[in-house]
């Protein structure tokens, strides 16, 4: 435990670069998870290093927003380059295009929007079908920033009040730690149940 808090603490003083580092990452469809790197980031500044929290706010916001930037150009460029493929035309039609091009041009505003609240890569793919469908890049800029404004913020003062928090947290999950461990494992054992159902349920359907 020593070690560990003691290796936080040496790379407490450069999360502002490592925070904007993996968010910029996230931008290429890593499994990245913004919100855990915005959430670890104000945690880890708040417990050692608080004076440098509004940098590491920077770097986070920073990050997240290049993230957006990085997805959309992958959208617009590569991957709307490949759009006269022979293979992408075989999982994407013209006519697909188009259709997603004219939603994009009605509500696109609007999907970006509150997008931009929905985790779990959801992001990404909302950002990369913006580019895709050729909306602005000055539209894109200014409608992502807004919803990335509200979400950072509040993600990171959870971190920080999480971070403050720890060490009043940490003996009171101590005393239950043999709960928190049968409880991890009964979750880990449902979602395998879960899984090998909805396995054979597919495979019979396949074979019927």
């Amino acid at each position: 435990m020593e070690y560990i808090s003691s290796l936080l603490s040496n790379l407490a003083g450069y999360m502002p670069l490592i925070s904007f580092s993996l968010l910029t990452l996230a931008g290429f469809n890593l499994p990245i998870s913004e919100d855990i790197v915005i959430l670890l980031s104000g945690a880890l500044g708040a417990t050692y290093t608080p004076h440098m929290l509004p940098l590491i706010y920077a770097g986070c916001f920073a990050g997240a927003y290049a993230s957006d930037l990085i997805s959309y150009s992958l959208g617009r460029f590569a991957i709307r380059g490949l759009a006269g493929h022979r293979l992408l035309k075989k999982i994407i039609s013209i006519e697909k295009i188009e259709a997603m091009e004219n939603y994009f041009a009605r509500y696109g505003s609007k999907t970006l929007l509150f997008g931009r609240f929905i985790p779990f890569g959801v992001r990404n793919v909302i950002f990369m079908t913006a580019g895709f469908s050729k909306m602005r890049l000055t539209t894109f800029m200014l409608i992502d920033l807004i919803p990335l404004s509200i979400t950072s913020s509040i993600t990171f003062y959870l971190g920080i009040k999480a971070g403050i928090n720890y060490r009043n947290i940490i003996p009171y999950l101590d005393r239950f730690k043999e709960c928190i461990g049968i409880t991890a494992l009964i979750i880990i054992a449902l979602l395998l149940i879960i899984y090998k159902v909805r396995k054979k349920r597919k495979s019979g359907l396949s074979e019927s």
